[in-house]
């Protein structure tokens, strides 16, 4: 959120509300935390040879882990997208120019 700062402030200057510049970046931390989790099964169900030996008490393609791991990984983004957000649109617009 930091580097889209500028952004956020134009967005404000320009009459944007805060909660549609909130949904907005959440809906995009969402979407890039969706890839990666798909992105992160698809890989894990392709090492599940190699994974098998380091796993106890859990098959290598076990969708209970599978899914509680996922959910918990985009719920931490969704979270810290929503946290950056909240800061970010809490800036000045005159001074967000300005931000580093």
């Amino acid at each position: 959120m930091s580097q889209r700062t500028r952004e956020i402030g134009i967005r404000t200057a320009l009459g944007a509300q805060p909660t549609s510049l909130l949904a907005m970046f959440v809906c995009h931390g969402l979407w890039l935390a969706g890839i990666g989790a798909a992105l992160g099964l698809v890989a894990a169900a392709g090492l599940t040879r190699l994974m098998s030996s380091l796993l106890f008490g859990v098959t290598a393609l076990d969708p209970a882990t599978y899914g509680s791991v996922s959910a918990l990984l985009v719920a931490t983004a969704v979270v810290a997208s929503y946290l950056a957000a909240r800061r970010a649109v809490g800036v000045d617009p005159v001074q967000a120019p300005r931000a580093d």
